[in-house]
């Protein structure tokens, strides 16, 4: 019955929406980390552009950011990400637009997530660490954040399971991951429809069930007492 699967490389397919949500995952912490610090920051300029940057993309769909990544930026631009002499360059520049683009809109979700944890933590703790000669900088790396990512942890895990999920969007670029293949396979196996369709909702059930079910544990465990 599942005969057919032997024709198509799909645990490669899953590997590369493997590699897209890790390396997304941990581009968009550490770049929705800065924009949350931004958006908290005691400089004017570097809230308004926060919230611009938050507004802006959280608001634009994901399809349109990956289009103009890979139409605008390479094709129209000439941006490379990948060597041009490589003998797979088109293949790396499209996984690396797909990243970009990730990158650019899970980051704002990830900016509010961690700005709603800066804002559970005490103000008073803020102002006696100002008091004592930190700067703002040492302020937001010892005191705020630390509490602050204990608290969001849930919202994170969130976060993370949609952009596991909207790493099939890659495929309108031509990234060759999970939905591309399915998308590939809904044309060639139309007689077996219901368990293309039953083979890729269990291996996405596969990747999201058993993290939230571990993130939701590490929540608990690391949930801040007050």
């Amino acid at each position: 019955m599942f005969d057919f699967l032997s024709r198509y490389d799909l645990l490669g397919a899953f590997w590369t929406t493997i590699k897209l949500s890790f390396y997304a995952a941990i581009g968009s912490l550490v770049w929705g980390t800065v924009l949350a610090a931004m958006r908290v920051s005691p400089v004017p300029i570097m809230r308004g552009f926060g919230t611009v940057y938050v507004n802006v993309f959280r608001n634009t769909p994901l399809t349109v950011l990956l289009i103009f990544c890979s139409i605008g930026l390479n094709y129209t631009l000439q941006v490379q990400l990948a060597s041009s002499s490589s003998t797979s360059s088109v293949e790396d520049n499209g996984f690396r637009f797909a990243l970009l683009g990730l990158i650019v809109y899970t980051s704002t979700f990830v900016c509010e997530s961690i700005r709603s944890g800066i804002n559970t933590v005490p103000v008073g703790q803020a102002e006696a660490a100002r008091a004592l000669g930190l700067t703002f900088i040492q302020v937001l790396r010892i005191i705020v954040l630390p509490q602050a990512f204990r608290s969001v942890i849930s919202p994170l895990t969130s976060v993370l399971i949609a952009l596991i999920k909207n790493t099939t969007v890659a495929a309108v670029i031509g990234v060759g991951e999970a939905a591309l293949l399915m998308s590939e396979m809904v044309e060639n196996e139309s007689d077996s429809l219901l368990l293309v369709f039953l083979v890729f909702a269990i291996g996405f059930v596969i990747l999201t069930l058993p993290l939230g079910l571990f993130l939701g544990w590490v929540a608990k465990k690391a949930e801040v007492k007050r």
